[in-house]
């Protein structure tokens, strides 16, 4: 008696959870193609241009800063700086 309610509840019931659990998982795969399709999408679109103005002027912050730190340390000159922060800032 006690393999007939085995088999005839736990098991189904077993199957049912196994299929829900791969449905979730491709699901997420799904939606990771996705994901990554839209990211493709939308980098192409903007290409460099998508940086944000946060980023540029962190970048350029950088690059000033290790200008500096070489000007300070007599690796360039204060006219070479001069040069590349004219450089760096009209870019």
């Amino acid at each position: 008696m006690e393999k007939i309610i085995f088999f005839g509840l736990v098991i189904p019931i077993m199957a049912y959870v196994l299929y829900l659990g791969g449905m979730a998982i491709m699901n997420g795969f799904k939606s990771k193609e996705a994901n990554r399709a839209e990211k493709k999408e939308a980098e192409s679109e903007g290409g460099e241009t998508s940086k944000t103005s946060d980023e540029q002027s962190s970048n350029l912050s950088d690059e000033l800063t290790k200008l500096n730190d070489l000007k300070e340390k007599g690796i360039i000159s204060q006219e070479e700086f001069e040069k590349a922060k004219n450089k760096l800032l009209n870019n």
